[in-house]
C-alpha cells in the first residue's frame, strides 16, 4: 500500500480516495431517497382530513432544540476532522464524542415530538399530511440513529489502533454522513417546519 505523504491521512492511498469518491456517489442516491420523500410530502402535506395540520402540530421550542442540537454538531464534527488532520488523536475523540451527544440530544427532542403529536391524535395513520411526514422526519431519525452507531464503532477504532490511513478514511467518511444529515435537517426545517408554522 503506497502512502501519499503530501495528501492529508484520509486521502494517503489510492484505496481512501477511491472510498471517498465511491461514499460521495452513495449520497447522491440518499440525495434521491430524501427528494422522493420531500415530494411526496410536498404533494400530501394539504390532506389533512380531520386531523391537525402543521400549524396546530409544530412547535418552535422543540423545533430550536433540534436545530441547535444538530447544526452545532455539524460543527464540533468539523472541529474533529480538523484535530484528526493535525494529528491529535485525543481532540478527535473528544469532538466525536460531543458531536454523538449533541446527535442524542437531537433524538430524544424527535421523540418527544413524536409522543407529543400521538397524544394530540396525530399518528401516522390519521392522514395523508401525517403519514408523509411521520416518513419523512422518522426516515431522518433512522439516519441519525445509525449514525450514532457508527460514529461509536469509529471513535473505538481510533483509540484501538489509532491514527491510521484506514482510521482516518472511515472518520472522513463519517463526518461526510453527518454534513449530509444536517443539509436534509435544514430542508426540513425551511420546507417543513416553517413552511408549515405559517
Amino acid at each position: 500500500m503506497k502512502i501519499d505523504n503530501s495528501l492529508p491521512l484520509e486521502y494517503s492511498t489510492e484505496e481512501n480516495r477511491l472510498k471517498i469518491f465511491g461514499f460521495w456517489i452513495f449520497l447522491g442516491a440518499e440525495i434521491a431517497l430524501f427528494a422522493t420523500l420531500f415530494a411526496t410530502y410536498f404533494v400530501l402535506v394539504d390532506g389533512t382530513g380531520n386531523g391537525p395540520t402543521g400549524e396546530h402540530l409544530f412547535k418552535l421550542p422543540t423545533l430550536m432544540f433540534q436545530t441547535i442540537f444538530l447544526l452545532t454538531s455539524s460543527f464540533t464534527i468539523g472541529l474533529g476532522i480538523n484535530a484528526m488532520r493535525l494529528g491529535r488523536q485525543k481532540a478527535t475523540i473528544g469532538f466525536f464524542i460531543i458531536t454523538l451527544i449533541l446527535g442524542l440530544g437531537f433524538l430524544g427532542v424527535e421523540i418527544y415530538e413524536f409522543v407529543e403529536y400521538v397524544h394530540e391524535g396525530a399518528t401516522i395513520q390519521t392522514s395523508a399530511f401525517l403519514s408523509s411526514l411521520f416518513t419523512l422526519l422518522g426516515t431522518h431519525g433512522a439516519h441519525v440513529t445509525l449514525g450514532l452507531f457508527w460514529g461509536t464503532f469509529i471513535i473505538m477504532q481510533i483509540k484501538k489502533r489509532g491514527m491510521t490511513p484506514e482510521t482516518t478514511n472511515k472518520a472522513f467518511i463519517f463526518s461526510l454522513y453527518w454534513h449530509f444529515l444536517d443539509v436534509v435537517w435544514i430542508f426540513i426545517f425551511s420546507f417543513v417546519y416553517l413552511k408549515g408554522m405559517m
